[in-house]
């Protein structure tokens, strides 16, 4: 087995690079300040750069460029940029890598609109790709951020769903399904597969990618769920047990719900059928008493050791007949990264 070592110097330089990209195509839009600044605002803050990163390695690990890919890694970071500022306005959330969300920041109206302006901004940046490869690869790139917008917002509606109408029979396999819907497509699925579609100008093999992704995404997605309960606000970024408050169906959720005895599931249930604003900090800390003494965080950590198992090995499987390249071992340790980084 190949050793691995640790991605994140390499993954702040990817990030880095597409931000700086990202914020060169706002720049460009000659825009008022009113939609600059607060549209700039997540930018300018200091996050993973995950998203970008997969695409930029993936083209170059299938014998392409970065260069070449990066206007669709700044296109992607637009995006999620843009998908950020909405979800914390969904999720009422107060803080974002640190600091206050941009609609306590700038107020609900001005967040909404950024992040309207940031997906516009992306869409501007993936017309370069026609110059740079032509309109036929070009245009499949623009189907596979198409394809991932319509999945995300599916997932999303699903989940926001199962909230108010408070679901909650609900097990493993539909978390799964769930993620792998308004998380994998885009935070894993889209970036590795038009970084590849990019990298061997339209002669790669989606297939193996798509599970390789799917399991890559799902690691990344079990891990934030953990963090969210267990990590600090220092180097998480975001309110502690935040998504307990919001009433997300995580695993730990699930586990806890199957777990519980009668009359403390009956406390669960009855705390995810109160509005978000009537939910109090002792029921929220109540319930992560309960999915203490329950195990349900130690369920959801070994589930997410599986996956990424499940990834390393699918990781053979997509990349493993190219050449050795720097970048390919980068996505490779990116597998252990997931289930192990704090933040």
């Amino acid at each position: 087995m190949t050793a691995t070592t640790d991605p994140t110097p390499r993954l702040a330089a990817y990030g880095e690079t597409a931000r700086r990209a990202a914020a060169d195509y706002l720049a460009r839009t000659d825009a008022s300040p009113y939609l600059l600044e607060p549209a700039g605002d997540y930018l300018a803050r200091s996050g993973k750069g995950l998203r970008p990163a997969l695409c930029l390695a993936t083209s170059e690990a299938f014998g392409g460029s970065s260069t070449a890919a990066l206007p669709s890694a700044a296109a992607i970071e637009l995006l999620h940029t843009a998908m950020l500022v909405h979800d914390d306005v969904e999720d009422e959330s107060e803080l974002r890598r640190g600091s206050p969300t941009l609609h306590l920041r700038y107020g609900r109206a001005s967040a909404i609109n950024a992040g309207d302006g940031l997906a516009v901004v992306a869409l501007g940046a993936l017309r370069d790709n026609q110059a740079l490869f032509g309109s036929d690869l070009a245009g499949r790139v623009w189907s596979e951020f198409e394809l991932m917008g319509r999945r995300t917002v599916e997932g999303q509606a699903r989940e926001l769903g199962w909230q108010r109408d408070n679901v909650v029979d609900l097990g493993p396999e539909d978390y799964l399904d769930l993620i792998l819907q308004k998380t994998c497509w885009y935070t894993t699925l889209l970036p590795l597969r038009v970084g590849a579609l990019v990298g061997s100008q339209g002669r790669a093999d989606l297939s193996a990618l798509t599970r390789f992704g799917f399991y890559l995404g799902a690691a990344f997605q079990i891990r934030d769920d953990v963090l969210n309960l267990v990590g600090s606000t220092e180097h998480y970024g975001k309110e502690v047990a935040g998504d307990l408050r919001e009433g997300k169906r995580t695993l730990m959720l699930l586990h806890l719900l199957a777990a519980a005895a009668p009359a403390e599931r009956d406390r669960v249930v009855g705390l995810l059928a109160l509005p978000q604003a009537r939910r109090t900090s002792d029921q929220v800390a109540d319930v992560l008493d309960l999915m203490r003494r329950h195990g349900s965080i130690e369920f959801a950590e070994e589930f997410g050791r599986g996956i990424a198992r499940a990834a390393a090995a699918s990781f053979e499987e997509a990349f493993g007949r190219l050449p050795d390249s720097s970048a390919k071992d980068f996505v490779r340790d990116l597998v252990p990264y997931m289930v192990r980084r704090d933040r």
